[in-house]
């Protein structure tokens, strides 16, 4: 395996084209226990795709599969060339979000310095990835866990995150 972190995203990568396994919910839970396991954000698997030229599939730390990760995706763009498993520099990356584009910008070293992907347009109107009571992707609350609770706007870029508009970030 390979431990690698895009923005503080943490995760282990397994490459199954070369290690397959069995079971990925209850390694990624094993494996992830940042007090008796690696500890990490979950386990990521690079294999063959249908479509494109990898696939990826994210497990989080509870196991429960994800459609995508741009972090988790940019460290594969890094692997998979640095790692000598690809010299392109747009790789197509399969994953349950559809088709990522990721680019790979090549140091002086012929290292990978740096990857962007293409997370597409967000979206507004995808119900089926965030468990809302009216199924929208619109306006919405969550209440923290220390309870405080934050207006904002639910949108999809293959994951669902909560954009919440400020004045400052202080």
């Amino acid at each position: 395996f390979t431990k690698m972190h895009g923005a503080g995203n943490d995760y282990i990568y397994v490459n199954t084209l070369e290690t397959p396994i069995d079971n990925p919910e209850a390694l990624s839970i094993l494996w992830s226990d940042r007090h008796k396991g690696i500890g990490d954000d979950g386990l990521v698997l690079i294999g063959p795709a249908k479509h494109g030229d990898f696939s990826m599939r994210i497990f989080n730390n509870d196991g429960s599969e994800a459609m995508m990760c741009g972090n988790a995706s940019r460290c594969i763009g890094k692997y998979l060339h640095d790692e000598g498993l690809t010299d392109k520099t747009d790789i197509k990356l399969d994953t349950l979000s559809g088709i990522k584009v990721l680019k790979l910008h090549i140091a002086d070293d012929g290292l990978v310095d740096t990857v962007t992907v293409d997370m597409d347009t967000p979206k507004t109107a995808v119900p089926a990835q965030l468990a809302t009571p009216d199924g929208s992707l619109v306006e919405g609350e969550v209440t923290a866990t220390d309870g405080k609770t934050y207006c904002g706007t639910f949108v999809s870029l293959g994951n669902p995150p909560f954009v919440i508009f400020t004045e400052g970030v202080e």
